[in-house]
C-alpha cells in the first residue's frame, strides 16, 4: 500500500490533505510540532494515522519521518506575510532549513517524489497578470523570500541528486479548518468570523486589491496529482482558479451568502502586501491534469457552512 508523509499535517491545508488520503484508504504519516497546526484538526483521525510530533528543523526527526515513505507532501511552514515581517528568523528557519532537512532525508530514503507547497507571494508586485511560472520573481516579504529559497532547493535536489520533486505555488487558499483566531489569520476566515458575529470586517488599504482565492479542495487535488504525474520532476506549477476578486467583492459576496449587510472598516495598507494577484493555471492543467473543481462562491458557501457548524 502507498504511504504518504504530510508535513504540517495538523495545519489547515495539511489536515485537509490527510482527510482526503484517508478517504482514499491510503496509509498516512503526519509530522507536526503544533506550533501553528492545531490538534483539533486531527482529533477525528488519530486512530487512522501515524503521528510524529517533532520539528523539521531537526534532521534526525526528518529522517524518522520519511522512513518507508513513498511520497512526501511538504506543507509545513510558518504561514502569513505579516508574521514573517515580525519574525523573519523563525520564518526562514522553518521554510529554508526545515525544507533542506526534509529534502536531504527524502533523498537518502529514496522517496519516490517530494511535493513542495510554495506560494504566489514569490511573484511580488509585478504588474503582469496573470502570473506565469516563467516570469521574473520579485518577492516583497521575508515569507516570500523563504518560500522561494525552498523552491530553489527543491529544484536543485531534482537536478543534482535525482530526487523527483514538484513545486506548487498556492494562491490565497481558504476553506474548512482555517483558523480565524490568530492576529495573523488569512482574510477570509477573519471576514467570516466578523460577519457571523455581526461585526464589521477590517480591510487594510482601499479594498480594491485583488486575489485569486482558491478553495482548499483544489489544492488537495493538485498535491495528489503531483505525486504521480509523468515527466514533471523539477517543475513549478501555479495552483489557483485563474480569476480574481477584490476584497470589496469578497465582503459583498460573504454578505450575500450569510444574509447580512455589514460594511467593512478600513485601516492603513500593510507594507509587504501585494496589490493584485491572479494565476495562469494552464501549465498545471496541461502537465498535472489539474482542474478547478470548486469555484469562488461555492467554496465560500462551503466554508461559511463549516464555520457555522463549528460555532454552534
Amino acid at each position: 500500500m502507498t504511504k504518504y508523509l504530510v508535513t504540517g499535517g495538523a495545519g489547515f491545508i495539511g489536515s485537509n490533505i490527510v482527510a482526503e488520503l484517508l478517504h482514499q484508504n491510503q496509509t498516512v504519516r503526519v509530522l507536526d510540532n503544533f506550533s501553528t497546526g492545531r490538534a483539533i484538526n486531527l482529533a477525528n483521525v488519530l486512530a487512522d494515522i501515524e503521528l510524529i510530533e517533532g520539528d523539521l528543523r531537526d534532521l534526525d526527526t526528518c529522517r524518522r519521518a520519511v522512513a518507508g515513505v513513498d511520497y512526501v507532501l511538504h506543507q509545513a511552514a510558518i504561514p502569513s506575510v505579516p508574521r514573517s515581517v515580525d519574525n523573519p528568523l523563525a520564518t526562514n528557519d522553518v521554510a529554508v532549513k526545515g525544507t533542506l532537512n526534509m529534502l536531504i532525508a527524502a533523498r537518502d530514503a529514496d522517496v519516490k517524489r517530494f511535493v513542495y507547497a510554495s506560494s504566489s507571494s514569490v511573484y511580488g508586485d509585478s504588474p503582469q497578470l496573470p502570473k506565469q511560472e516563467s516570469m521574473a520573481l520579485l518577492p516583497k516579504s521575508p515569507y516570500a523570500v523563504a518560500k522561494l529559497s525552498g523552491e530553489y532547493y527543491t529544484r536543485i535536489f531534482a537536478n543534482v541528486y535525482g530526487l523527483e520533486t514538484v513545486c506548487l505555488r498556492y494562491f490565497n487558499v481558504f476553506g474548512p479548518r482555517q483558523d480565524p483566531a490568530s492576529p495573523y489569520s488569512a482574510v477570509i476566515p477573519l471576514f467570516i468570523k466578523s460577519l457571523l458575529a455581526g461585526q464589521s470586517p477590517t480591510i487594510y488599504g482601499d479594498g480594491r486589491q485583488s486575489r485569486d482565492f482558491t478553495y482548499v479542495s483544489n489544492n488537495v487535488e493538485a498535491n495528489l496529482l503531483a505525486t504521480t504525474a509523468p515527466n514533471v520532476s523539477g517543475q513549478v506549477f501555479n495552483i489557483a482558479c485563474g480569476n480574481r476578486f477584490s476584497l470589496l467583492d469578497l465582503v459583498n459576496t460573504l454578505n450575500d451568502i450569510i444574509g447580512t449587510r455589514i460594511k467593512p472598516t478600513f485601516n492603513m495598507a500593510r507594507s509587504a502586501d501585494v496589490k493584485h494577484s491572479m494565476a495562469d493555471i494552464r501549465l498545471a492543467q496541461d502537465c498535472l491534469g489539474y482542474q478547478v473543481k470548486v469555484n469562488f462562491k461555492e467554496g465560500l458557501t462551503k466554508t461559511i457552512a463549516w464555520y457555522k457548524e463549528e460555532h454552534d
